[in-house]
């Protein structure tokens, strides 16, 4: 009996939310006696499955099966809950990505078990695996537990640290084979919008709206987010206006984020898009409205033209580099 991590990869390489399901996942096998084992899916490379072992993973099961390396939400699901069956895991963890969000009911289904999505603490196995996720858009805290049986949790991106607790590691191909119904539905391409930092990945976010007056003054912004090895955002409003590439919209209608800075330039914090971006450790707000609304949700703030404001910061962050 052991806790088993999905450990999902992109193109054969883990990510950052893999490692963070990983800590959390070590953690929760700490906290119950037991070890934690994980499951591969997708042409992956034994050294690469074996760096798996700094974040507490003392056995790897490899489903190397050429059809999955294109992400296939039934037999993903089928590949993982059949390795969860075989070691008899108690808790499946995984990172609460779009493919994570994806499998994670079905694995729920075929292990006849109960799903908690997107925790933010650890689940108490002292007490009925009790955990706290956000809710109502990041306005509110739910706090959850678990009446018995098995559990898959899906662990919120950005919301658990990364730690490394090295442990030997084997790895095994595991004893599956998807059934040829379970590829009805594959990703036949996956089509990078940009290059650059991952919004669901970057640790920053320099984000602006409408009060860029327009798109060529947003030269400013990458170069602030060069500085600080961020990735660039907008508001809804100015992707709709072709000023940004609809990718980079985030906010409850586009892309759902919780990095560890968010500065938002330019934006007045409607509803719709503090629901998109709540979740972020830091918020830093620059708007010469001191009545914007962002600004009640801020933990900093500068009033003032972001005309004089940004390019002061630039200055500063380019002799510091």
């Amino acid at each position: 009996m052991s806790v088993l991590l999905f450990a999902e990869n992109s193109q054969g390489e883990f990510k950052k939310a893999t490692f963070e399901a990983a800590t959390y996942a070590y953690d929760l096998a700490q906290a119950m006696g037991t070890d934690l084992q994980a499951v591969s899916v997708g042409q992956v490379t034994e050294d690469k499955l074996k760096e798996l072992g700094k974040y507490g993973v003392s056995k790897v099961h490899r489903v190397a099966d050429e059809r999955m390396n294109a992400f296939a939400n039934t037999a993903f699901a089928a590949a993982v809950s059949a390795v969860a069956k075989e070691i008899d895991a108690p808790v499946v963890v995984m990172a609460q990505t779009y493919n994570g969000r994806a499998i994670a009911p079905r694995v729920s289904v075929k292990l006849d078990a109960t799903t908690v999505s997107g925790a933010a603490t650890l689940l108490d196995p002292a007490a009925k695996f009790k955990a706290e996720r956000l809710a109502y858009s990041g306005k509110g805290v739910e706090t959850v537990d678990v009446n018995g049986g098995k559990i898959v949790v899906t662990v919120k991106t950005n919301g658990y640290k990364v730690a490394e607790n090295p442990t030997a590691v084997t790895v095994t191909d595991a004893d599956f084979q998807a059934a040829e119904q379970d590829f009805d539905a594959v990703a036949k391409e996956i089509i990078k919008a940009a290059e650059g930092i991952s919004l669901t990945e970057a640790d920053a976010v320099v984000s602006a709206g409408r009060g860029m007056k327009g798109p060529e003054n947003w030269p400013m912004i990458e170069e602030l987010a060069g500085y600080l090895g961020a990735a660039t955002a907008c508001s809804k409003p100015t992707a709709d206006m072709g000023w940004r590439p609809h990718h980079e919209h985030v906010g409850q209608t586009g892309i759902q984020i919780a990095p560890n800075l968010y500065i938002a330039i330019g934006i007045s914090g409607a509803i719709q898009h503090l629901a998109g971006v709540s979740s972020s450790k830091t918020i830093v707000v620059i708007n010469k409205d001191p009545e914007a609304p962002f600004f009640k949700v801020a933990d900093y703030g500068i009033i003032g033209d972001l005309f004089e404001v940004v390019p002061k910061l630039n200055a500063y962050l380019k002799s510091k580099n």
